[in-house]
């Protein structure tokens, strides 16, 4: 978890960043790189996450002095990393899912109404706590399974908003969308796993 900044400090940091300062840039190194790293994972492997956060800490250097500080520093900084990450992927001609006006799969049409509300609710059983489910090495491998085939956007927006416990506001300015895209990239990436967590109590099979 990223060591908490209080805001003084952090207007402080920025301006001894601004000025070049060495000891100031080290400490933010310290301080940000862990978040800036969990969000190039929801994008990458993990050495080419390490090598994109490394690139960034140079971009920063320059790149600080243009900081208004219309976000906080942390935002920013994982914002530079999402927008490099984006790119990573464009360049290996990996798809970068923005159509929000995309149809449901097959397998959810079918289960909502002319509404967009659940007509078929997933009828998922509570007797066991959230911890026992996960203890179910199975019930885990799905899920990772599952998360890492659902578009980037909406992985993105659930791993940072649930995972992460990031502010709304803070995923839409590191994802670049607005508050109702937001909105609409966690409904369809939860309906995906919970239809996904329905089909494993029920069958057993991922």
């Amino acid at each position: 978890m990223d060591t908490a900044v209080h805001p003084e400090s952090e207007a402080s940091l920025i301006e001894e960043l601004k000025r070049g300062d060495s000891t100031a840039y080290q400490k933010a190194v310290r301080e940000y790189s862990p978040g800036m790293l969990a969000v190039a994972r929801f994008y990458l492997d993990h050495s080419s996450a390490e090598e994109i956060v490394q690139d960034c800490w140079v971009t920063v250097i320059d790149a600080v002095q243009k900081f208004e500080g219309r976000s906080g520093l942390k935002t920013w900084l994982h914002r530079i990393v999402a927008n490099r990450c984006k790119n990573r992927l464009r360049t290996a001609n990996r798809e970068v899912a923005t159509d929000f006006s995309e149809t449901l799969e097959p397998e959810l049409a079918n289960r909502f109404n002319s509404t967009g509300r659940w007509d078929l609710p997933p009828k998922l059983q509570f007797h066991e706590s959230a911890d026992t489910l996960m203890e179910n090495g199975e019930l885990s491998d799905c899920l990772d399974k599952h998360l890492s085939a659902l578009p980037e956007t909406q992985r993105s927006a659930l791993m940072l908003y649930e995972a992460h416990q990031h502010k709304s506001d803070d995923v839409c300015n590191i994802l670049d969308v607005s508050a109702s895209n937001l909105r609409v990239l966690l409904h369809r990436a939860r309906q995906k796993i919970f239809l996904m967590v329905e089909t494993f109590q029920e069958t057993g099979e991922c």
